[in-house]
């Protein structure tokens, strides 16, 4: 158990402030209670860590609703050997050059570091969707172990596609289906432009019969409009409909910027949810998103720009002023509704007793009334002090506690070189 002292407790959907010692228990399942300080000031005799939370604030830890393992490793690589035009090039000559080039010791690397990532950001739940076309089999494994690791809850899946051919569209179901018997996780597809209809078929035929829901990118690019419209005369979200993938409240559809009203309608009555990932869609060019007309079940990831949901909720605010219906209220609902979809669907990892403590030092007071304001404007990754996930303290005192961070972090490195020397080949 752990005993949080002196807290400023917000409750994440109330944003209700209550000053209050919290018991912590372990436990995937583990529960939080609130406790009399009086009762607790002789707590030597209590079998937990104390921390002492005097001027700062605990609340729920965060989660990633859209994360990309495999490209930890990207952030300093050399140039592509052609400069992209568009989309589709960025994929081709970027994304798909770096994916093929990834084996055991980078993907391992590259999730140990994105799990470090998340847990010293705050998040201690990440949804991932993952490719290695030359590495496939155990992929999965392999990131489901080194998140454990470092103690962040996970619900993974593996892109299937046809982009490299009818044999490696079968290993990534294979690999799906592997996984799946043991563990929570989703049916990934990497886009309606790369997946035909036969991949589709067996996609969905999987998602029904392990009750589970697809994840997979939508509409990102225009690109995969034209492309559905011409090969199945169709609109994307149409022909994800078709397959009675959108029945799920499990699915999760990445992106959708390019939507026509009748898609907007299916998704709108259906219990699909959008993950938008505003820094990614800017980093490509590939256009705005807007929540007008998509219903509620949004929420926010970061598609492997980095691991940082408060960045994301920010960005996402600041560039919705021109182009979304977001508003304060509206940022925060999106950043929470993570929780709800993990909820809803009964994924493990995410309970009460997964929780932040933020050292965060303002010049104003925070309150109920002005949280909003103060979270938009004022809330940073860097105050996050101790991190607790499933009960357990996973960083404490921004120290990553279950592994040895600066060992981990040379072997990234190592593995990154790696990575780019085979890039380049």
């Amino acid at each position: 158990m752990i005993l949080l002292k002196n807290s400023t407790y917000i409750d994440w959907k109330s944003l209700e402030f209550r000053q209050t010692d919290i018991l912590v228990e372990e436990g995937i399942n583990g529960k939080i209670s609130f406790k009399n300080h009086a009762n607790y000031e002789n707590s030597q005799g209590l079998n937990a860590e104390i921390i002492d939370c005097k001027g700062k604030i605990v609340t729920k830890s965060f989660a990633v609703g859209h994360h990309h393992v495999y490209s930890a490793l990207a952030r300093g690589m050399n140039a592509p050997k052609k400069t992209p035009e568009n989309f589709y090039e960025i994929l081709k000559y970027i994304w798909w050059n770096l994916d093929k080039s990834l084996d055991k010791e980078i993907i391992e690397a590259s999730a140990l570091s994105t799990a470090i990532a998340c847990a010293k950001a705050g998040s201690t739940f990440a949804i991932d969707h993952h490719a290695s076309p030359n590495f496939i089999e155990g992929s999965l494994d392999i990131i489901a172990n080194a998140f454990d690791r470092v103690g962040v809850s996970r619900l993974l899946c593996y892109e299937i596609t046809d982009r490299d051919g009818k044999k490696k569209a079968e290993q990534g179901l294979s690999e799906t289906e592997s996984y799946l018997k043991n563990n929570q996780a989703l049916i990934g597809l990497h886009a309606s432009f790369t997946v035909g209809n036969e991949s589709m078929k067996k996609a969905a035929d999987l998602m029904h019969k392990y009750n589970t829901g697809f994840h997979i990118h939508v509409a990102e690019d225009r690109y995969d409009q034209d492309h559905s419209l011409i090969n199945y005369g169709k609109r994307v979200v149409e022909r994800l409909n078709d397959y009675n993938v959108l029945s799920s409240s499990k699915t999760i559809l990445g992106h959708c910027l390019h939507l026509s009203e009748n898609e907007k309608d299916i998704i709108r009555n259906s219990n699909a949810y959008i993950v938008q990932n505003t820094e990614s869609n800017l980093n490509n060019n590939v256009g705005y998103f807007n929540a007008k007309d998509l219903g509620n079940n949004l929420m926010f990831g970061t598609d492997g720009m980095h691991s940082d949901m408060l960045r994301s909720a920010q960005q996402a605010f600041f560039v919705g002023q021109g182009f979304d219906t977001i508003d304060y209220p509206g940022v925060y609902e999106r950043f929470r509704n993570v929780h709800n979809y993990i909820s809803k669907n009964k994924f493990l990892g995410d309970g009460e007793n997964n929780l932040v403590i933020l050292d965060y030092k303002s010049p104003t007071p925070i309150n109920k009334d002005n949280f909003l304001g103060h979270f938009v404007f004022g809330f940073n990754s860097n105050d996050i002090q101790h991190v607790i996930s499933d009960g357990k303290l996973i960083v404490k005192d921004k120290i990553i506690q279950n592994i040895n961070e600066k060992e981990i972090m040379e072997f990234a490195q190592e593995q990154a070189v790696r990575l780019w020397e085979r890039m380049s080949k």
